[in-house]
């Protein structure tokens, strides 16, 4: 089972018990918040992932019925399994963060994804732009990183050209490789930039 499966499947309704109240993406983004705290209580985590308590509950037994974390009195902490699962994450997304205001954002928020090695599997960047759509963001924007320039594609081979200020902040923020993604995503909060951003990437994991 691939990794985007394996995590897919931690969502999935299951007879007896409650349908999960959470998304892939908070998924991703517990993994991501217990992987840097090291430890993290459930209190803590269910007001950085803005779930309900109960959400949370289902959503830490789905992780430790994976064997993905462990809890104890100081909290929940990845298990060897759950760490080895979260390198391949940063394998494949090894960046996201805020990013300034530029050329191509267009909200309040705005956050920049890297997806490594996947140029070829982006179109005209429409389908990046749908996944973040739908997951609450304003739109997004998807780069290519080819023959040591980042590109639009339909729009523009070198970005460095016609965006300067979007170039340089990506260029900054990311060690990018020949054929990754650069996905810029604009929303109202930052919770819809960093999802939409987790969306728009999830297409072409």
């Amino acid at each position: 089972m691939s990794i985007k499966k394996f995590l897919e499947s931690l969502t999935l309704d299951r007879a007896p018990g409650p349908s999960p109240s959470f998304s892939i993406f908070d998924v991703i983004k517990a993994l991501d918040i217990i992987a840097k705290a090291g430890s993290v209580g459930r209190g803590k985590l269910s007001e950085k992932l803005g779930l309900g308590r109960g959400a949370t509950r289902t959503l830490l037994g789905r992780l430790i019925e994976a064997q993905l974390i462990s809890t104890s009195r100081s909290g929940c902490t990845l298990t060897s399994r759950g760490k080895k699962i979260w390198r391949k994450i940063e394998e494949i997304i090894p960046h996201i963060s805020e990013i300034g205001q530029n050329e191509l954002t267009f909200a309040a928020y705005n956050v920049v994804v890297q997806v490594r090695g996947r140029g070829e599997k982006v179109g005209k960047g429409l389908e990046q732009r749908d996944a973040a759509v739908r997951a609450g963001a304003k739109g997004a924007i998807t780069l290519i990183y080819r023959n040591k320039k980042l590109m639009l594609p339909t729009i523009t081979d070198d970005a460095a050209r016609s965006y300067p200020i979007a170039h340089q902040q990506i260029t900054r923020l990311m060690d990018l490789k020949e054929n990754d993604v650069a996905i810029i995503v604009c929303a109202d909060s930052l919770k819809n930039a960093e999802y939409g951003a987790l969306a728009a990437a999830w297409t072409i994991v």
